[in-house]
């Protein structure tokens, strides 16, 4: 059985589009989030002139992911106040402190290294660090206690709208196929999107009546490295999450496409329901 969570969001001017305070009733971690338009409110708050991890967040590349810095700070203030001079690509910033003030230098220092990696592997930001930041030496207790307050760094973040650090979940009941000429796609419906998996393959030609987003989207999967030739086919480098099932058909099938429809539950796509009749039809 799930344990439900409670995370208290509280907006100090009673604007949703200004500086928010998070934090869970049962947990020391609180976050501050602040819009770049709000960074002269955001800095007066007191939570910031202690240690602490911080995003900086921009907005979404050519293929829907995030860019983001990750960085730390014994004062918080400080540093976001050099980054508003000298960083020109962000607009939030969500600042981690401890509700008790019981985070350190070394502390700090081991998220900011752990927070990079993480997302380099659920791989659904563009990370803006140059270099993996250097990871500190901590006791065995000191390292539990900042992979514990990760935990809860990241369902915050969730919660803001940035899943970073959400690794999709995965479930053979929701695989489904798409195939057609040389495409040959498996992929999964996701509370996320439709995740299009490694390995799946699209046609390259596309017809003449394709939806001129598409073709754009096609070309920035390929420039990103996303999609790439082999063979006469395109082949997906990764894991995939597009924002609907009709799009991600659209992309394997090279035309503009019904996804409900072109997704299907077994191989054997011919005569097998279709994703409209699993999910929509069910839920009717």
């Amino acid at each position: 059985m799930t344990i439900g969570r409670t995370i208290s969001i509280y907006l100090p001017d009673a604007n949703p589009q200004g500086v928010k305070i998070c934090e869970f009733f049962d947990s020391i971690v609180k976050a501050v989030s602040i819009p770049r338009a709000k960074l002269d409110a955001g800095l007066k708050r007191p939570e910031l002139e202690q240690p602490g991890l911080y995003f900086l967040i921009g907005e979404k590349d050519e293929v829907g992911k995030p860019k983001v810095y990750v960085g730390e700070s014994e004062i918080l203030t400080t540093r976001l106040s050099d980054h508003h001079k000298k960083k020109d690509f962000w607009n939030q910033a969500i600042c981690f402190v401890s509700e008790k003030n019981n985070l350190n230098k070394a502390h700090i220092k081991y998220l900011e290294n752990h927070a990079c990696e993480q997302a380099k592997l659920v791989n659904k930001c563009t990370l803006e660090n140059s270099n993996t930041p250097t990871k500190s030496s901590l006791t065995d207790q000191d390292r539990d206690f900042v992979l514990r307050f990760f935990d809860e760094l990241k369902i915050i973040m969730a919660t803001l709208g940035y899943p970073i650090f959400e690794q999709t979940k995965r479930s053979k009941k929701n695989t489904y196929y798409c195939k057609s000429k040389d495409a040959d796609a498996v992929g999964e419906y996701t509370e996320e999107g439709f995740v299009v998996n490694k390995g799946s393959k699209s046609n390259i030609e596309e017809t003449p009546s394709i939806q001129k987003g598409i073709t754009n989207f096609r070309a920035n999967l390929v420039d990103n490295g996303i999609l790439k030739e082999e063979d006469g086919v395109y082949v997906f480098q990764e894991d995939f999450t597009f924002s609907s099932p009709s799009m991600a058909a659209s992309v394997v099938l090279a035309r503009t496409a019904n996804g409900w429809i072109e997704w299907k539950a077994e191989r054997n796509t011919k005569s097998s329901k279709t994703l409209d009749d699993v999910i929509r039809k069910k839920e009717e």
